[in-house]
């Protein structure tokens, strides 16, 4: 009852003016502490979250090898490795085999790009090279 007799005298809260939007006294160092602490604190929580997914995905392929060994089953890269090489295999000799866009020994992997200007110094006479070297 106290307090409501205070409040309704005038007396609040000593907050109320910083709540009504009054000046508060900002430091800049504390403001800027805090934020780099809440950026730690981020970049600690994602470090465990982070972990905390890489075991579970670990227990998981764990188990996954596990129920492979027991059935017989290849991994989904394996098994497309696999069946990649026989259809390879298989169309060697085949009129109907896929066309590569380059056939193999045909491209300039080895040989370095020439600029445009290299280029150009080629077809210019001896003299005109000479000069435009300089």
């Amino acid at each position: 009852m106290n307090f409501v007799m205070k409040a309704a005298m005038g007396g609040g809260p000593p907050d109320v003016g910083k709540m009504l939007g009054g000046e508060e006294d900002k430091d800049p160092e504390a403001e800027k502490e805090k934020e780099e602490e809440r950026q730690e604190a981020l970049r600690q929580q994602e470090e465990e979250r982070k972990a905390k997914y890489s075991k579970m995905e670990a227990e998981r392929e764990v188990l996954r090898q596990g129920i492979r060994d027991k059935y017989g089953i290849k991994k989904r890269e394996e098994a497309e490795a696999e069946a990649q090489g026989v259809m390879d295999a298989a169309s060697e000799g085949s009129l109907t085999r896929p066309k590569k866009a380059v056939p193999s020994g045909c491209g300039d992997e080895d040989e370095e790009e020439e600029s445009i200007i290299d280029t150009v110094m080629k077809y210019l006479p001896g003299p005109l090279q000479d000069m435009l070297r300089k």
